[in-house]
């Protein structure tokens, strides 16, 4: 890991396909205006949807929050289970697996369209993903990447979707991190990818574009545009990471300078206290103890350049095995507690 590097990224490869099964059976038993007429022991919470005309975005009801709060109230730990409800009322990342992508995306946004929500999907399978670290993985070669993103987009269909398409890869591109003869085929793949999927008649993408603490903006607009940002809703900043909102805004806002002023949304879900800059600087990014949930999803932002706060990194799931972590993208109540215990009610 590049100390410059600042976008992690749980995997979350085949984490969709535990919550695909309640993603169908929630869209056949959620109301218009969210509220979920079904057997809250299903989920066992009792999660309902936040306001629409803030938050538009889809909250799951069985997700791994969901989850642990209807645990800890099974066990008698109130106190607890009001923590994580926290997190567990909040919409959050579906990161779309790589097995089953059409079957995945095709729950999730039938679970929200039942609800009148719109799905927020995350995207990350391009190929070298991660460089072979934490989150390491994806797509075998292009063909097999062309191919996913295909059955994401005929899951989709022509329901409403937000998608963050691939978390890093540009940046690593930039940093140093993927290999000088994978970048072509990656362009490629992106564009092709954003292309795919604003076919569709009611997705949004946000192309994934670093954070305020790697470097500066001057350095990634071009591969952004070379991996057809110009065609995209916006691009995405943050995301998995704990930069200030404040910090975030002013790089997104240069950067949408150099893009067209391109709009832009925020991943806020664990940037709270802002980022660590304790222990070892190159794994800061890794589980980082003292950190807080940020400010909740919504569409009212700070600045009309901010399409959304969002929640992109799912509160809870690990960054890799670290700090006596789990693997990326497990949940891992422990830290989840903590981020709810030091975010303001």
């Amino acid at each position: 890991m590049y100390v410059s590097r600042g976008a992690r990224t749980a995997t979350r490869a085949g984490a969709g396909a535990a919550v695909l099964g309640a993603a169908l059976l929630l869209a056949a038993c959620s109301t218009p205006d969210g509220g979920d007429k079904g057997d809250e022991g299903k989920a066992g919470a009792g999660i309902t949807q936040q306001p629409k005309e803030a938050d538009p975005f889809w909250v799951n009801p069985d997700g791994n929050a969901a989850r642990q709060v209807a645990a800890y109230e099974k066990s008698g730990k109130d106190a607890e289970a009001q923590q994580i409800r926290k997190i567990a009322q909040q919409p959050t990342g579906e990161w779309i697996g790589v097995e089953k992508p059409e079957q995945e995306a095709r729950g999730f946004t039938e679970a929200a369209d039942k609800a009148g929500r719109t799905a927020l999907l995350v995207l990350y399978n391009i190929p070298h993903r991660d460089c072979g670290q934490y989150s390491q993985g994806g797509a075998a070669d292009g063909n097999a990447y062309r191919a996913w993103i295909d059955g994401v987009a005929a899951g989709i269909g022509d329901r409403a979707a937000t998608v963050i398409l691939e978390p890093d890869a540009v940046l690593h591109l930039v940093d140093g991190c993927t290999q000088d003869e994978f970048h072509e085929e990656r362009y490629d793949l992106l564009s092709g990818a954003i292309e795919k999927l604003k076919s569709l008649k009611n997705t949004k993408v946000y192309l994934d574009a670093g954070n305020a603490g790697w470097g500066h903006p001057d350095q990634i607009y071009e591969p952004l545009t070379w991996a057809g940002i110009a065609k995209a809703d916006g691009f995405s900043v943050n995301v998995s990471n704990f930069y200030s909102t404040e910090d975030s805004i002013a790089y997104g806002k240069q950067l949408s300078s150099k893009v067209g002023n391109k709009p832009f949304v925020i991943d806020t879900s664990r940037n709270g206290n802002g980022p660590y800059k304790s222990g070892e600087e190159s794994e800061r990014w890794c589980n980082p103890p003292g950190r807080a949930l940020g400010e909740t999803p919504t569409i009212k932002t700070a600045d009309p350049l901010v399409d959304a706060y969002l929640w992109v990194k799912r509160p809870g799931e690990s960054d890799g095995e670290c700090k006596g972590g789990p693997k990326a993208g497990e949940w891992w109540p422990t830290y989840a507690l903590k981020l709810a215990e030091a975010s303001t009610p």
